[in-house]
């Protein structure tokens, strides 16, 4: 039986942090960096891959994976997204998480 290894597109490479693998060591070097925010204090809560639902005009269009939902230790929310390589996909879906969210949560793009 041969077991062939699908390799990422975009060549990243798949890179486990606490537990979690993630999807490029980029975005685990990000979850370092967010993990030593939390020790500082910085930040109360880090959820990994929190999906948002993008509906509009009661229509449900997708569901988008935002890399990491973050809680402030003010209380405050922020959706933070990091990205190596930018897709015209991932753009239109940006944008529509923007509009649909972008009052709830402060975007935050990592590139």
């Amino acid at each position: 039986m041969f077991v062939i290894r699908q390799r990422n597109k975009y060549g990243a490479k798949r890179k486990d942090f606490n537990g979690r693998s993630y999807m490029s060591k980029g975005e685990a070097g990000y979850a370092q960096i967010l993990e030593l925010r939390k020790k500082a204090g910085e930040i109360t809560e880090i959820v990994p891959q929190f999906r948002l639902s993008l509906d509009v005009n009661g229509y449900h269009i997708c569901n988008y994976y935002v890399d990491f939902k973050v809680t402030l230790k003010d209380g405050s929310e922020e959706l933070h997204e990091y990205k190596g390589f930018v897709t015209m996909l991932w753009q239109y879906k940006w944008k529509l998480t923007e509009a649909l969210y972008g009052k709830q949560y402060k975007m935050v793009l990592i590139k």
